[in-house]
């Protein structure tokens, strides 16, 4: 069995903020993940139905919609898509329920990658049980 590795990953991230995004894309890509990096939420939405992630970085406070509505949006297109909001300031408790994850601004050097890494493998472990679980009905 191939080692999933994080190269094989791709994390799509929003956030309206241009230096934000380009932190996003540094840190990801030097822990080995693709990144697709977009400051409109309507592109986001649209990236969403066209390409697989593994993971979606999601700004809370956004001009077009909040990362609530955002995150409502990718749920009904994908329902398995780990979602992770970011945000500075508090998030309401209806918003935190729309995700996978919550992680601070002031956090995300230290608490991101690891929030990424674990959701992915969770993801990886639930496909690799299906894959397991249709071989042996196939069987029987």
């Amino acid at each position: 069995m191939i080692e999933d590795r994080p190269s094989n990953k791709v994390v799509l991230c929003i956030d309206d903020n241009a230096a934000i995004l380009s932190y996003e894309r540094a840190l990801l890509e030097r822990s080995g993940y693709s990144v697709i990096t977009t400051a409109s939420v309507q592109h986001g939405l649209e990236l969403v139905t066209t390409c697989k992630f593994d993971a979606v970085l999601l700004d809370y406070e956004m001009p077009e919609m909040n990362g609530c509505d955002v995150a409502f949006a990718m749920r009904c297109m994908k329902p398995e898509l780990k979602i992770i909001l970011l945000s500075g300031s508090d998030v309401p408790a209806h918003a935190l329920a729309m995700v996978d994850a919550f992680v601070p601004k002031l956090e995300t050097s230290r608490a991101l990658l690891p929030m990424i890494a674990d959701l992915c493998s969770r993801n990886n472990a639930i496909h690799n049980s299906l894959v397991v679980n249709s071989r042996a009905q196939q069987e029987c």
